[in-house]
């Protein structure tokens, strides 16, 4: 089963979001902010990172490369609804999936499903 860490700082969009992914068949562990997530990502196995960008304390895209450092295996996906700030994840961060606000979970979803299309089918 594929693993997600969801770091979103809004409570109701998390819970939102992690119930949405759950029900797809993912298993995610959700939490508030970047500096809780970086504990888990040190300790646990994650196939995907799914961060706001704009949180306090540390932000999405400083994760995602603490994230980068300490799993390189870890993928990643921005959610915002700072087009600005998608700009500057882009430059910062490469590799990772952005996915603006607002958006419908099926969309979600669906980007997941894609970010890992590679694992499905090796499995097969």
């Amino acid at each position: 089963m594929i693993r997600i860490l969801l770091a979103e700082d809004d409570e109701a969009m998390r819970t939102y979001l992690a119930r949405a992914l759950q029900n797809a068949g993912y298993s995610v562990e959700a939490v508030d902010r970047g500096t809780a997530a970086l504990p888990l990502i040190e300790t646990e196995r994650f196939d995907l990172l799914l961060s706001d960008i704009v949180m306090p304390e540390m932000d999405g895209i400083e994760l995602a490369q603490r994230c980068a450092e300490i799993s390189p295996s870890t993928r990643v996906m921005f959610i915002t609804g700072f087009a600005g700030v998608t700009l500057r994840g882009g430059n910062d961060a490469p590799r990772a999936k952005m996915l603006s606000k607002p958006f419908h979970l099926k969309d979600l979803v669906m980007e997941v499903e894609r970010m890992f299309e590679d694992v499905a089918t090796a499995s097969l």
